[in-house]
């Protein structure tokens, strides 16, 4: 497919479907993304949390605003310090804050720290309005914390599709996680201890949920990447965050699984599974899928192998530095000799010269 050329942009004024402030924009952009492409070095994955000291300069004025705030209203997802009516007024208050400062550093200086910032404080106060609904609904807690995450979750949808944050994917991923743990929980069923969240073979049915949304997550991160595969919008950033958060989901499951069994044919599963995991991090081209995996299984290694952990922990991170240092590489021979699949060419170009999709 080709590109639309100047020419067609020009017509498209002269025609009075866009604005010349429109097509000026449209210039900028199509520059801004070849020059992108053109300059990326060695197909990195990007990843970017502040663009210079000022950003953090900001968001510690930022923390420490929202700490004033805090102790002087009493805002706590714990108490209802002043009657959950006052809890109420405040939180609203506090989003409404966020909003008006978010157009401002969001907005319109697109800074990259200040906003995630203001994604979590809005997250904070959506939560405190959840917990006042249940306070004000006289709710037990397991209730009163599904009501927090589960108006968490929408505002921060809402949140989202105005200031298109990245960071703000990951927020709602742990809503959604939280709120379905919390509705499945009103059964009566609940996890004895943490890892009955992972453990398969535990009671109930929170590591079958937390594999299947970890998957949901992952086919919604999948989606973003595809839709960005030279990874220049924020599109691409919000997958990385929803990665940061299916990865561990999905394989922590299915590695503390095996470690409960305890084998040396559960112990020979999960480094295949591992290595599995490595493979598909590899051919969607995603650092961060296999990091956020591998550094739970590093923590559970220590806590589960004791004695026997640090081999393992040393051979786990050999293979990474390997895998790191000859990634490019190992990406181009392995999505040359992979077959044709759908998708193949809407993943991130494993070669420069071969970065453009093949003509249909």
């Amino acid at each position: 497919m080709t590109g639309i050329s100047r020419d067609d942009i020009r017509a498209a004024v002269g025609a009075g479907m866009i604005s010349e402030a429109q097509a000026v924009s449209l210039i900028a952009l199509g520059e801004a993304r070849r020059g992108t492409r053109e300059h990326m070095s060695g197909l990195d994955e990007p990843f970017e949390l502040f663009r210079g000291f000022n950003e953090i300069f900001i968001v510690v004025g930022l923390v420490i605003l929202y700490a004033g705030w805090a102790g002087l209203t009493g805002l706590s997802l714990f108490d209802a310090n002043n009657g959950y009516v006052l809890a109420m007024v405040y939180a609203v208050m506090t989003m409404a804050a966020v909003v008006m400062l978010a157009r401002y550093f969001t907005l319109t200086r697109r800074m990259v720290a200040p906003s995630i910032t203001l994604a979590v404080f809005f997250a904070l106060g959506a939560g405190q309005l959840g917990r006042s609904l249940g306070w004000m609904l006289d709710a037990e807690f397991a209730m009163s914390i599904t009501l927090a995450a589960g108006v968490w979750t929408v505002s921060l949808v809402a949140y989202y599709v105005f200031f298109r944050v990245p960071f703000t994917m990951a927020l709602i991923a742990l809503g959604v996680f939280t709120t379905t743990f919390g509705l499945v929980s009103f059964s009566g069923t609940l996890p004895t201890e943490p890892a009955d969240i992972f453990l398969l073979t535990a009671e109930g049915p929170f590591a079958i949920l937390t594999m299947v949304l970890g998957l949901i997550g992952l086919a919604v991160a999948l989606h973003f990447d595809m839709s960005d595969p030279h990874r220049v919008t924020r599109r691409s950033a919000s997958g990385f965050w929803l990665h940061i958060i299916a990865a561990p989901a999905i394989v922590n499951t299915i590695a503390l699984s095996l470690f409960d069994v305890g084998s040396v044919f559960a112990q020979l599963l999960l480094v295949a599974f591992v290595a599995c995991m490595a493979i598909f991090a590899v051919v969607i081209d995603r650092r961060s899928f296999l990091v956020s995996s591998v550094g739970y299984i590093v923590v559970l290694s220590i806590t589960v192998m004791e004695g026997g952990a640090f081999l393992a922990i040393l051979l786990l991170g050999l293979g990474l530095t390997l895998l790191g240092a000859k990634w490019e590489v190992l990406r181009r021979v392995l999505m040359d000799a992979l077959p044709e699949f759908p998708g193949k060419y809407r993943l991130p170009p494993w070669t420069i010269m071969t970065s453009e999709e093949p003509e249909a």
